[in-house]
């Protein structure tokens, strides 16, 4: 009766590790996907096949900030965290046309309310 639940017992702990092994095999088999396609797309990119357009100047600031999390989850927190506000700032910089236009309608909106309330008088 105990070899028997030593042998159950290995097989699940034998069972346990591959499942284990398998799950880090997906997880670097998803990183390592996802870092071709992104090649692929700068290779494409620079050799005149411009489909993606204004995405790529999206994607060097994203893939900084990436960078610079990864640097901070993995110990490295002092050029972690620098190389993460590089990141902010550069997609900040990006984005600017957003922060441009939410002003933009933030003015017609008070002009409005400025209507309002002298014709409610």
């Amino acid at each position: 009766m105990i070899k028997s639940e030593t042998t159950y017992d290995r097989d699940v702990a034998s069972n346990r590790r591959k499942a284990v092994i398998e799950v880090n095999i997906n997880k670097n088999s998803s990183f390592g996907l996802i870092l071709i396609g992104v090649g692929v797309v700068i290779l494409l990119s620079s050799l005149g096949f411009n489909f993606v357009g204004g995405l790529m100047s999206y994607l060097i600031p994203i893939l900084i900030i990436a960078l610079g999390y990864y640097g901070i989850k993995r110990g490295s927190q002092f050029f972690g965290w620098i190389i993460f506000v590089i990141g902010v700032i550069m997609l900040l910089g990006k984005l600017t046309w957003i922060f441009g236009l939410l002003v933009a309608v933030g003015v017609i909106a008070y002009g409005i309310s400025i209507l309002k309330r002298q014709h409610s008088y």
